[in-house]
C-alpha cells in the first residue's frame, strides 16, 4: 500500500475518531486515503488555528486523541497557537502537517521550512517521515506519548513523495499500560502529615480532571471534611453544593478563599499544575507545609518545595488514603475559617441574581442566569480576557469537564471552536460558550463550520468594544488605560450572514428566558449583551480590602 494509506490505518488503530482541518496540496495523498476511511471523520475548518482548538477539546473531554491537519508552510503556523494551547493546558493531541518533496528541504524552496524544529517548542515530540516503513513506530510513539502524563500534543510530518511511496508494513496494535502506583511508606508518610494537621486545605488542579481522580477526592472529602480549592481548570472536581467545596482559586488578587489557605498549616496539592497558578502568589513566604500528590515529581521552584512527594497515579493515590482514613483514626479539623469563606463566596454569587438594571448587564447576573440555564453535566466553555475572571469566580460545577477555560497558554479565539468540538463530543448536552467581542471574532469564521456541520451551540458574546481584560489590568496599574477601543458588526446581521439564530439582549431582566430559549433552538444561536465592565474596578476594589487575621 501507499504510504499515505498506511498512516491512516495506523490511526484507525489507535482509534482515532476525528481529524480537523484544512489539508493543501501536500496532503494530497493523505487526504485520498483518509476519505476511504470507515472509523475516521474529517471536519472541515475554516482556519487551521480553529481545528487545533476543537481537537484539543475532543482530546479534554474525552482523554483520547483527535488529530489536527494543515500543510506545509503557512498551514502549520497557523496550527501553532492552538496546538500550544493544548500542551499547555495538558489535552493529548496529534497534529498533521505535509510538507514538500525531501529533494528540496535542504535548500530554499517555495514555501519550505523547518516545521519539525518550529514545533519543538509547543509539542511532547515532533518528527518527520522519512521512510514508510516507520509509520506504524512513529504513530505508536506519538499516540502514546500524547496520552501519557502529562498530556500534549505531539507532531507528525509527512512530507509529499514519502507519502506516495509503497510499503509493506502493517499497523501495531496498540497496548496500554498501568501507570504506576505509589508504595505503602510514602502514604504513611502523607497520613502521618495529614494526622498531624489542625487546618488542613485541599488544592486540586487540573489533574483531578485529566485522570477523572474526582469520585476517589469526593470519598475522601465526605470523610475528613477537608475543603477543597480548584483551580479554574479543575471545576467540578467536587460538586458546587458540597459544603467542603471551596470554589476556584487563580485570580491575581486575594479573594476571600485565599483567607482559608493562608490560614491552613497544611497544604495538600493533587494534580497541580503551576502553569494555571503559581505558589508565589499563596505561598508567598515560601513557609507552607506542603503535601504534593501528582502523577509526576513537583516543578521545582523556590515557592514551591514539598515536604513529602506522593508520585503515581492520583485516583490510586487518593483511594489509599481513604484506606487509611478507615484504618486509623484522624483527629477532628478546624475547618471553621473555611465554612465562613464558603459562606461568603456563596452570597457574592447570589448579589445580583435579581438585578433589573436596563441598557447593560452586570458580569454577575450573566453568569448567574447561565448557572440557572444549565445542567449539571451541560458545558460551559470560557473564551480568555475579563469574561474569563468572572467566570472562574462565579461560575462554578456539579461534574468535571463541565466548565472548559484554558488557563495555561490562555489563548483567545478558543470558546468558539471548542464549543463546535464540545457538541460533537456530547451532542445530548446543552452547550454554551461565553467571549468578549475581540475574542469571538478571532475565530468567527468557524460559524460557517457550526453551521455547515448542524452545531447545537449557543454562544454568548459579552460586548464592550474594547480590550476589557488589557483595559481593567491597566487601569489597576496606572489608573488609566492605553487606546484599547474597536468597532464591532451588527450583531444579529452576522449571525443571519452566517445562518445563525441572533439574539441581541440588552437588559437584566430579559437574559435568563433568552438564554433558555437559544439553547433550546435547532442550530447554532448567537447572544449578545452589553457588558457592565465598571463592575471590574470594584472587584479589585473588594477584593483589595479582603484581610484575614490569622
Amino acid at each position: 500500500m501507499k504510504a499515505s494509506d498506511l498512516l491512516v490505518e495506523c490511526l484507525e488503530e489507535e482509534g482515532i475518531e476525528y481529524i480537523f482541518g484544512v489539508p493543501g496540496e501536500e496532503n494530497a495523498d493523505f487526504m485520498m486515503s483518509l476519505e476511504k476511511s470507515a472509523k475516521i471523520k474529517f471536519i472541515l475548518t475554516r482556519h487551521e488555528q480553529g481545528a487545533a482548538f476543537m481537537a484539543e477539546i475532543y482530546g479534554r473531554l474525552t482523554g483520547n486523541t483527535a488529530g489536527c491537519l494543515g500543510t506545509l508552510g503557512p498551514g502549520a503556523t497557523n496550527l501553532i497557537t492552538g496546538v500550544a494551547d493544548s500542551n499547555m493546558d495538558r489535552a493529548p493531541m496529534l497534529v498533521l502537517t505535509g510538507q514538500g518533496a525531501t529533494d528540496r528541504l535542504h535548500k530554499e524552496s517555495h514555501q519550505i521550512m523547518d516545521v519539525v524544529s518550529m514545533f519543538e517548542p509547543v509539542t511532547k515530540w515532533s518528527t518527520t517521515i522519512l521512510n514508510p516503513d516507520t509509520i506504524p513506530e512513529i504513530v505508536r510513539k506519538a499516540v502514546r506519548l500524547a496520552r501519557t502524563e502529562k498530556p500534549g500534543a505531539v507532531h507528525i510530518e509527512l512530507p509529499e513523495d514519502v507519502a506516495e511511496m509503497e510499503t509493506s508494513k502493517k499497523p501495531m496494535a496498540p497496548r496500554r499500560f498501568r501507570r504506576p502506583v505509589p508504595d505503602a511508606k510514602i502514604i504513611d508518610a502523607a497520613f502521618t502529615m495529614l494526622k498531624n494537621a489542625k487546618r488542613p486545605i485541599i488544592i486540586a488542579g487540573n489533574g483531578c480532571i485529566r485522570r477523572r481522580a474526582s469520585k476517589q477526592l469526593r470519598v475522601f472529602c465526605e470523610k475528613t471534611g477537608i475543603g477543597v480549592v480548584s483551580t479554574f481548570m479543575a471545576k467540578g472536581c467536587v460538586d458546587m453544593d458540597a459544603d467542603y467545596c471551596l470554589y476556584t482559586v487563580g485570580l491575581g488578587s486575594k479573594d476571600r478563599i485565599s483567607m482559608a489557605i493562608d490560614d491552613a498549616d497544611l497544604v495538600i496539592t493533587l494534580g497541580f499544575d503551576m502553569v494555571e497558578y503559581h505558589p508565589q502568589l499563596w505561598n508567598a513566604r515560601g513557609d507552607k507545609k506542603v503535601l504534593h500528590a501528582d502523577f509526576l515529581p513537583a516543578e521545582i521552584d523556590e515557592y514551591y518545595h514539598p515536604e513529602t512527594e506522593v508520585i503515581g497515579d492520583l485516583a490510586h493515590t487518593l483511594w489509599m488514603l481513604n484506606e487509611c482514613v478507615d484504618a486509623k483514626s484522624l483527629p477532628k479539623f478546624d475547618l471553621a475559617l473555611q465554612h465562613k469563606c464558603r459562606d461568603e463566596m456563596t452570597a457574592d454569587f447570589a448579589e445580583y441574581k435579581d438585578d433589573k438594571t436596563e441598557g447593560t448587564i452586570r458580569p454577575q447576573k450573566a453568569l448567574w442566569d447561565a448557572r440557572q440555564v444549565m445542567g449539571p453535566a451541560d458545558i460551559l466553555l470560557s473564551d480568555v480576557g475579563a469574561h474569563k475572571m468572572w467566570i472562574a469566580r462565579h461560575y462554578q460545577c456539579h461534574e468535571p469537564n463541565t466548565c472548559l477555560i484554558p488557563n495555561g497558554f490562555c489563548s483567545m479565539g478558543f470558546a468558539l471552536p471548542g464549543a463546535i468540538a464540545a457538541s460533537i463530543v456530547h451532542p445530548e448536552r446543552r452547550v454554551l460558550a461565553i467571549a468578549g467581542d475581540a475574542g469571538f471574532l478571532m475565530n468567527v469564521q468557524e460559524m460557517e463550520t457550526a453551521k455547515r456541520i448542524g452545531s447545537n451551540i449557543t454562544v454568548m458574546v459579552w460586548e464592550d468594544e474594547e480590550y476589557g481584560l488589557i483595559a481593567w489590568k491597566q487601569e489597576t496599574s496606572f489608573g488609566r488605560h492605553t487606546d484599547l477601543s474597536f468597532g464591532n458588526p451588527e450583531w444579529t446581521t452576522l449571525a443571519k450572514a452566517f445562518g445563525w439564530n441572533g439574539h441581541y439582549v440588552k437588559d437584566a431582566a430579559d437574559l435568563l428566558p433568552a438564554l433558555d430559549a437559544a439553547l433550546d433552538e435547532e442550530g447554532p444561536s448567537l447572544i449578545v449583551i452589553p457588558i457592565d465592565y465598571r463592575e471590574n474596578p470594584l472587584l479589585t476594589k473588594k477584593l483589595g480590602e479582603i484581610t484575614c487575621s490569622i
